[in-house]
């Protein structure tokens, strides 16, 4: 299985970009977990973690919101250059 990359953008299916912070391991079941912020403004929430299983799971590419019509949940964006780190 793939890992998530830190430190690089990755699109929701959604179609918004986010920055992986990190990777943590859950004290309970040392799952490996996601630590994500959006590099947009968002009002609910600066920062996200979810399970890097889900993160990385593949999606319908039929559902009505993948607008991108991604085969996964998130995406690695290679086509970015900006270092979001600074």
């Amino acid at each position: 299985m793939e890992q998530v990359k830190i430190g690089k953008v990755y699109r929701h299916f959604k179609g918004n970009y986010y920055f992986v912070e990190n990777v943590a391991l859950d004290s309970e079941t040392k799952e490996r977990m996601v630590i994500y912020k959006p590099i947009y403004d968002r009002e609910d929430s600066k920062i996200w973690v979810r399970r890097e299983t889900m993160f990385l799971e593949e999606i319908d590419v039929n559902r009505k919101d993948n607008i991108t019509g991604q085969k996964y949940r998130f995406k690695l964006a290679e086509s970015l250059e900006k270092d979001y780190t600074k």
